[in-house]
């Protein structure tokens, strides 16, 4: 305040013991700056208010997001997991000219399913020769894991120059 000099601040009254206007001061500046001082604080206030509420919300926002993220990630995992079942066997060899060759089958494909031979009930690799014979000149439903992804082929045990219904 320009009278502060004067020991007038906020709150310091602008009357005498009498009650009387002070003559001291200029009432009308004083009375000018107070009102300015409390529009300020009142300003001030209110954009602190807007600032927190702002603040609240930015934080809010990032801890949804967070947990929002977090879900994604792990409902991504676990479909990853269901997506590749586990594989029970491994290709190690295609004789070119084969029904497995002729199918798509690559050295390095992990079965996951052979017809109807999967994890579940696989038990040595008669299974599969089992599932051949009975299958000769009928397609087969062949599930592989090839390079992380799930890949179907169509394979057809026959007779073919080679040894064996596959290759």
């Amino acid at each position: 305040l320009p009278s502060q000099q004067k020991g007038v601040g906020m709150n310091e009254p602008l009357v005498d013991a009498e009650g009387f206007p002070r003559d001291d001061i200029d009432l009308y500046q004083v009375r000018t700056a107070r009102h300015n001082i409390i529009c300020l604080q009142n300003d001030h206030k209110a954009l602190m208010k807007q600032v927190e509420e702002a603040l609240h919300q930015l934080h809010a926002r990032e801890k949804e997001k967070h947990a929002k993220d977090e879900a994604e990630a792990l409902a991504e995992a676990m479909s990853q997991n269901q997506s590749l079942p586990q594989a029970f066997a491994k290709v190690n060899a295609v004789t070119p000219g084969s029904p497995a060759s002729i199918s798509g089958l690559q050295v390095d494909d992990e079965i996951v399913e052979f017809g109807s031979v999967n994890i579940n009930n696989f038990q040595n690799l008669q299974n599969i020769a089992t599932v051949v014979q009975h299958s000769e000149g009928r397609p087969l439903s062949v599930t592989v894991i090839r390079s992380g992804k799930k890949v179907h082929v169509g394979l057809t045990p026959k007779r073919w120059a080679g040894k064996g219904l596959l290759g």
